[in-house]
């Protein structure tokens, strides 16, 4: 487990290395991250300054409690909110820079598939199929975030109960989605692909934790983003290149 954690890990680490390789493709990344994440950052701003209002209107049923409970109370679910908010921001921020810069890591793509192979699989996933993958993330985004939100009002445990969990969450459907335009490329029908994801499952998530990681330093999102994509074909190429691969997939290098 550990050593498929880290397998993840470094294939992100391999993406940011594809900064050597084409510098071009990879500044042209920034751009579509760039212009989502100033939308993002202003809107979890306007959240953070809000919260305590909104956190004191939603639970009127604790205005009579002492002040030390009742204070409490409302600094755990404003916590809890905007963690669930912040799960949320993660994954719809990945969603929606995918699709407004798909011609740019379309770009990426075919740049790392024709350094490994010489040339691509096959087409990418294309526009309107990452559009509908988009729609398909938010909507996961959304239940991860309400599940995060219900684990963090448990007494004592909640909190710290509910950040590991925004980070499983949260990293499994970055990795998947950020890898699916190399896994649509080879042909991989629903069910080879669920199996090919939960054979890896831990590499996955690895590759999907460290990216959230980055994700959490300044501007760390936007500078990510171009490395992350290219990180994500290196993973599912390595990912099909072990023993018992689905037989739709055409397997590559590591």
């Amino acid at each position: 487990m550990l050593h498929e954690l880290f397998v993840g890990a470094r294939k992100l680490a391999r993406g940011f290395a594809f900064w050597r390789r084409d510098p071009g493709a990879m500044l042209l990344g920034l751009v579509p991250a760039a212009i989502v994440f100033a939308l993002f950052v202003w809107g979890l701003v306007a959240l953070g300054f809000g919260l305590p209002a909104l956190v004191e209107v939603a639970t009127p049923f604790a205005g009579a409690w002492p002040e030390l409970w009742r204070s409490a109370f409302r600094v755990v679910v404003a916590v809890v909110v905007f963690a669930g908010a912040a799960v949320l921001a993660f994954v719809t921020f990945t969603a929606l820079t995918l699709v407004v810069g798909d011609p740019f890591y379309e770009r990426i793509w075919v740049a790392v598939e024709t350094d490994a192979d010489g040339v691509p699989p096959g087409e990418g996933s294309g526009f309107w199929a990452g559009v509908r993958g988009a729609g398909a993330l938010v909507l996961q985004g959304l239940v991860s975030a309400a599940l995060v939100a219900v684990v963090g009002v448990v007494p004592v445990v909640g909190t710290v109960a509910a950040a590991i969990l925004g980070a499983v969450l949260t990293g499994r459907l970055l990795a998947r989605e950020l890898s699916s335009r190399a896994l649509d490329a080879r042909g991989l029908s629903r069910d080879a692909r669920r199996a090919l994801l939960r054979r890896h499952r831990w590499r996955f998530l690895g590759f999907g934790v460290a990216t959230q990681l980055c994700f959490l330093v300044p501007f760390g999102a936007v500078i990510t983003m171009p490395a992350a994509v290219a990180g994500a074909t290196l993973l599912a190429r390595s990912a099909l290149d072990t023993p018992g691969a689905p037989r739709e997939a055409r397997p590559g290098a590591r």
